[in-house]
């Protein structure tokens, strides 16, 4: 039997291994594909789909329920800092990963034929901060920490947080490899929040 610690250690083996595959195989061609439907109805959709995945709507949303139910609904308010935590951790790290591997976005590949890492290059430009996905840390971080809360739901928000990962593909925002490394960075995120610090937290506000 895998102990619980040997899960964690094979779940992000195989979460790199399939990046690296990807990396190779996936990438480049999933991007040529919806390159090709990059315009018209079918487009917008994705669009204002992906808009989901900003975090900005999270991390006030959270804040706001922290600060508006202190004293009135301590469980609540509590839930409100546990989706804001877990957003904004997963965010940063992504910003950080994004700014050490310097991956080139697929716009560069698709206007300059540029594809890959510029490691340690420290480019912060826009161009050059692909891997991994914040959208994807974004979305899977909230639809995870939002199951936690509501497991009556839990469906709904991850059918959720994997359609607003998969929009940075198609809309060529992103490749394959960067949203899967970015919603396992938000999924390892909100594991460790909720086991290290609000699981008990949680749950004594709501017995009170």
């Amino acid at each position: 039997m895998i102990d619980e610690r040997g899960q964690k250690q094979l779940l992000l083996g195989a979460t790199l291994l399939f990046c690296l595959v990807s990396f190779f195989l996936f990438d480049q061609l999933l991007t040529l594909f919806f390159h090709r439907f990059d315009t018209g109805l079918w487009h917008e959709i994705w669009k204002a789909i992906t808009k989901a995945g900003q975090s900005e709507w999270y991390l006030v949303g959270g804040l706001l329920l922290f600060a508006g139910f202190w004293k009135w609904n301590r469980c609540l308010s509590l839930s409100g800092l546990f989706l804001f935590s877990t957003v904004a951790v997963s965010g940063l790290a992504a910003d950080l990963v994004k700014v050490i591997l310097c991956r080139a976005r697929p716009k560069l590949f698709l206007q300059h034929g540029i594809y890959g890492f510029d490691l340690f290059g420290w480019h912060f430009d826009h161009a050059w901060q692909s891997f991994p996905s914040g959208h994807s840390a974004t979305a899977l971080s909230a639809a995870l920490t939002l199951s936690l809360l509501f497991p009556r739901f839990r469906p709904v928000f991850v059918i959720a947080g994997a359609t607003i990962a998969a929009s940075r593909v198609v809309l060529c925002q992103h490749y394959l490899s960067d949203i899967v490394a970015g919603s396992a960075l938000g999924v390892v995120t909100v594991v460790l929040l909720y086991q290290r610090y609000f699981r008990n937290a949680l749950d004594e506000t709501a017995t009170v």
